[in-house]
């Protein structure tokens, strides 16, 4: 493998960005170019104009929430009130579903971040004479619903030049939309706080017209007068924003309200009128979330136990595992084996399950491969929800595995890639300002991770609340360097030599700047 210059490094940085569209604000394509965009802001105009009840339905996850929120900011600029619900994942399923419906008498529906798989609520509406405007991002499948409106990139009769944007953008550009068609004036860009969380905690690929808008919206939370964002900045100590910010500390907040309880705890948070009562609601959250990590700590032991290696996918299934809950549980299955992964909570008759995979399988595509024997199912490349009869459940394994050798694989960056080979005398202020300079990063874009070879293990500490992480100290035979182990990790024995891939990272305290490196994976 290459041993690796600061020039090298740049080169490569260089290279990922360096053909993208719309690196510029000004550059960005405008909403026009979405099909059905000029219908659905045209009936929108027209409900304004008529005083009729615009019911405005999001999704329980952060960008579900933060479109919500989006949509609530601009038609309260706009002085239109409007009624708002995000589904309880316990009580009404996901989405715009029939029983959603059960709580909307009249006017419009504007979906957010879901709605094209919602093929039997679309025709309840029509029998009811309701216009439904679905505006999604999610993988359109075979059957459309039948809606007035279907603002959504991934249709393959759109025209929106960039297609792997999240739901809040979608919901973004239909506010731009609307602003145009009134002639109003109000400055989008105050919205792009929100936006930001929504783009980096759905993993949208952080390149050209989402790392512009991303870039864009670090700044805006670092400024940002709202209530929501000045108690976040206090409570973490954020006086630079970054995406690992919105990823590890903000994002996690905000999903863990739909988790455990109600995601409207999250909404009202977001839309907190004054610093009081966003520090009360962020207290309620980061309260939620500890509970959420016990719990998904608990989950993932036990998931493991059913966790067959020679599976290329991983399935499992617990009666007793929270479904609020077992999304994450797939990722961090997926992050520890390097396979898809597919976590069921099973109740008396129906299964219900949270999927994610890796950058090589398009998981959407695998689990359409198997759906005859499914309920119903959604998502996108990397992450899917399903439903079936649990007794249905060995089979779905079973077709998977044997699909799984029919997919085409993706030729995309997988995060654990490594650049390089590089030398820890070179880690230092240099090169972790060049990498700085490139962010934001994230899908497409990774964080630089560089390997490390022939490192003697000096010491090894475990560390955390719960002693469940491990800091390590390397040596190459002449300088020393602390390697800090965040995911499952068995240990290494000291005076052991190691090879492994890492992040460059930086740590202050009390005004001494140490370069450390984040572990990712044993070699």
């Amino acid at each position: 493998m290459k041993r690796l210059t600061i020039n090298d490094i740049e080169e490569i940085l260089h290279s990922r960005v360096k053909d993208d569209q719309f690196k510029t604000l000004k550059s960005l394509p405008t909403p026009d170019s979405f099909k059905d965009m000029q219908k659905a802001t045209t009936r929108i105009i027209k409900a304004i104009h008529n005083g009729e009840t615009i019911n405005v339905v999001g999704d329980y996850d952060v960008d579900g929430v933060t479109s919500t929120a989006i949509m609530v900011n601009f038609f309260t600029s706009l002085g239109v009130e409007i009624n708002y619900i995000i589904p309880n994942r316990f009580e009404h399923g996901y989405g715009l579903s029939p029983n959603i419906l059960e709580e909307i008498y009249d006017g419009i529906i504007i979906t957010v971040d879901n709605g094209i798989s919602a093929i039997e609520a679309a025709n309840i509406c029509k029998q009811r004479g309701l216009d439904l405007i679905i505006t999604d991002h999610h993988t359109v499948g075979l059957e459309l619903p039948d809606a007035y409106a279907i603002i959504n990139p991934k249709q393959s009769d759109c025209t929106f030049p960039f297609k792997d944007i999240c739901g809040a953008q979608v919901a973004w550009y239909l506010c731009a939309s609307i602003k145009n068609g009134l002639n109003f004036k109000y400055n989008l860009m105050e919205l792009f706080d929100l936006l930001s969380l929504a783009i980096v905690a759905d993993i949208m690929p952080m390149k050209s017209l989402n790392q512009t808008m991303v870039k864009a919206g670090l700044k805006s939370i670092q400024n940002s007068q709202r209530p929501c964002m000045v108690a976040l900045r206090q409570r973490y100590g954020l006086d630079v924003v970054t995406e690992e910010d919105i990823g590890f500390k903000i994002a996690p907040l905000i999903n863990c309200a739909g988790r455990m309880s109600d995601p409207s705890i999250a909404l009202e948070f977001l839309l907190s009128f004054d610093k009081i009562e966003a520090n009360m609601q962020l207290d309620y959250l980061i309260e939620l979330n500890e509970m959420r990590k016990q719990e998904q700590l608990q989950i993932f032991n036990e998931a493991k136990e059913q966790v067959n290696e020679n599976d290329k996918v991983v399935v499992v299934a617990s009666d007793s595992w929270n479904e609020g809950i077992i999304g994450i549980v797939a990722s961090k299955l997926c992050e520890k084996y390097k396979k898809p992964s597919i976590v069921f909570s099973v109740n008396e008759i129906k299964a219900k399950a949270s999927a994610r995979s890796t950058a090589q399988v398009n998981l959407y595509e695998l689990i359409a491969s198997c759906s005859e024997v499914l309920d119903g199912f959604g998502g996108h490349k990397q992450a899917a929800g399903l439903s079936l009869h649990k007794s249905k459940i060995t089979q779905f394994k079973e077709m998977l595995n044997i699909n799984i050798e029919q997919q085409i694989v993706l030729e995309e960056d997988v995060e654990t890639n490594s650049l390089g080979e590089f030398c820890i005398s070179e880690v230092g202020e240099n090169i972790y300002n060049l990498i700085e300079s490139y962010r934001p990063y994230g899908i497409t874009n990774p964080y630089p991770i560089f390997t490390f070879s022939n490192m003697e293990v000096l010491n090894a500490t475990k560390i955390g609340k719960n002693k469940e992480y491990t800091k390590l100290e390397v040596s190459n035979g002449n300088i020393s360097i602390e390697v800090v182990v965040f995911i499952d990790f068995d240990e290494v024995a000291v005076g052991q030599k190691i090879s492994f891939t890492a992040n460059i990272s930086k740590n202050e305290f009390r005004g001494e700047v140490k370069f450390n490196l984040m572990f990712k994976e044993l070699l």
